[in-house]
């Protein structure tokens, strides 16, 4: 048993590694992606285009406007003169921001009023919108701790984790997730099909190599080749977005072979039922977009309808998410991630079994 499946391992990898084009697409191809999607993953907004009416032209409104550019949120690219003209800028997409300071502004500062500062946001992106209305909020309220200190209550915030709150630190690790998935669907959905296609299928069914032998001599050269991009696609993202790792590497190494268990089991199944090339990578496609969009990535779970809630637990990457950002963020340990070690375990092995279940009758 043993000499057929290294016979086989082998094989693998020597069809694999020979062709120059599926080795950049294994080794080259992931550090690629996670450039690419490490600078567009990104829920940051920044040099937010402003238009500003001051109609108080004071020295305490030039200093709220200051406030504005010298941040680096925003970036003004008008000052017109009337408020008509700030909705037409809205409206016409010029600016996403609008700021109406209105005449009497530092009078009423002064005098210990409340002036009023009309902050125009577009909302067509209620993303991007919110942010910057929140970015606003926070200039202007240390505008005015600034300048009346007297009687406020001096509040210190401080983030855990991701002290510059930075989307970027939070959506990598979840790119190498993403990638990884994609990655081992795609190599393991061609592996048995492509044996279909070259006609060499039937000269591995006469041989007295049993289901659970073909099913590990398949598996385990792509677990090996992903375990090798987890590796490298972890280094890259930590040396180039300087991404910090504050938990066990042998721990993101562990959770990511219960993952890849998962997803080879997943891909072989479907090179299993699927008869062309073709097919298997349409079928890699339609289970690749739904395990994305329920796993968490985009969109919290918590705020999905409940029957999709519970779709998602058969899901292997939501669970391995949770563990890859727990362990670059937080620096969480077994004691914290056990719950989502097991289910990515059991996920793993259930469909192992259900490809070597299905490879059996497709002999048959």
């Amino acid at each position: 048993m043993g000499e057929r499946i290294l016979h086989l391992i082998i094989k693998e990898f020597i069809q694999v590694l020979r062709d120059p084009r599926m080795k950049a697409m294994i080794f080259v191809l992931p550090v690629i992606q996670l450039l690419i999607f490490g600078y567009a993953v990104t829920t940051d907004v920044d040099r937010i285009k402003t238009v500003v009416v001051d109609s108080d032209r004071s020295v305490h409104s030039r200093r709220l406007i200051e406030g504005f550019t010298s941040s680096g949120l925003f970036s003004v690219i008008a000052y017109p003169e009337s408020d008509s003209e700030i909705t037409e800028d809205l409206d016409r997409g010029r600016a996403v921001v609008g700021i109406n300071i209105k005449k009497g502004f530092a009078e009423d500062l002064l005098s210990g009023k409340h002036p009023v500062v009309q902050i125009l946001v577009d909302g067509t992106n209620s993303n991007d919108g919110t942010l910057a209305m929140n970015y606003a909020q926070r200039i202007i309220s240390d505008f005015g701790r600034d300048d009346q200190s007297r009687d406020l209550v001096n509040v210190q915030g401080r983030a855990w984790y991701n002290p510059d709150l930075k989307s970027r630190n939070y959506n990598v690790p979840g790119v190498i997730a993403i990638i990884l998935l994609m990655t081992s669907l795609l190599l393991t959905s061609m592996a048995i099909v492509r044996e279909k296609e070259i006609g060499t299928m039937e000269q591995l069914m006469v041989t007295p190599m049993r289901p659970i032998e073909f099913i590990l001599g398949k598996s385990l050269p792509f677990a090996i080749i992903c375990f090798i991009d987890v590796i490298v696609v972890s280094f890259a993202g930590m040396a180039w977005f300087k991404i910090p790792i504050r938990g066990s590497l042998p721990l993101l190494l562990f959770a990511a072979t219960l993952f890849l268990m998962s997803c080879i089991g997943i891909g072989l199944l479907i090179s299993t039922i699927s008869k062309t090339q073709q097919e298997a990578l349409m079928s890699s496609f339609f289970f690749y977009f739904p395990a994305v969009l329920l796993s968490g990535f985009m969109f919290p779970i918590s705020n999905m309808p409940v029957p999709v809630q519970w779709m998602t637990t058969i899901n292997p990457l939501r669970y391995f998410l949770v563990i890859i950002r727990g362990i670059f963020l937080k620096g969480t340990g077994p004691a914290e991630l056990w719950p989502q070690l097991v289910a990515l375990a059991l996920l793993g092995a259930f469909f192992l079994l259900f490809s070597v279940s299905r490879f059996k009758k497709t002999i048959d």
